[in-house]
């Protein structure tokens, strides 16, 4: 069977306006254009030469962009091989060298990472409670720089229950989204 390809662009950076492509697949949601300016208005000073984890790559729109707006290595992480394979594709129709791909489960990755991110892209898919699950997990094997940041995306009717160390530093709801950016503090 065929997959059906979908398409969002990039915002800003030296990729600005170029289209990605993503598997048409249910637990893809891709954040939305207006969120992702926000969001990256919000990283404007810290993006530049950031280390980036995108815990659930899915379409590929949050790590793309931070590479496209100059952060210097991004990892995207997901567990779907389709969608892995469409990651990498476009990762090579970008010539985005400093995105790596990773077909791997979000807790299998965070057991194994040895490296601490400047910022942590969160968006997992919205009816698993993943996000009680990997917050933990970061947090104790420190896989977040000291003053970095944690982005969470979540459904704007459900309360995200982070630990004391990370303190929020921006709130937004568009439409069923709640997106926030955390600062950790250990």
């Amino acid at each position: 069977m065929v997959q059906k390809r979908n398409s969002l662009r990039i915002i800003g950076g030296i990729w600005r306006s170029r289209r990605i492509q993503f598997a048409d697949t249910p637990q893809i949601r891709p954040t939305p254009d207006r969120v992702r300016e926000t969001l990256f208005n919000w990283l404007a000073e810290r993006i530049n030469g950031a280390h980036c984890l995108d815990l659930f790559a899915g379409s590929g729109a949050l790590g793309f962009e931070a590479a496209s707006r100059g952060a210097a290595h991004v990892v995207q992480v997901d567990s779907n091989a389709s969608v892995v394979s469409m990651l990498a594709e476009q990762k090579r129709s970008l010539e985005a060298w400093q995105v790596d791909i990773v077909q791997q489960d979000a807790q299998d990755y965070l057991s194994q990472a040895a490296n601490p991110f400047d910022i942590v892209f969160l968006d997992p898919p919205f009816r698993a409670d993943l996000l009680q699950q990997v917050l933990p997990v970061l947090l104790a094997r420190r896989l977040v720089c000291p003053s970095g940041l944690v982005y969470i995306e979540s459904p704007a009717h459900t309360a995200v229950h982070c630990p004391d160390s990370l303190h929020r530093i921006r709130e937004k709801t568009a439409s069923q989204v709640r997106h926030e950016l955390y600062e950790w503090q250990p």
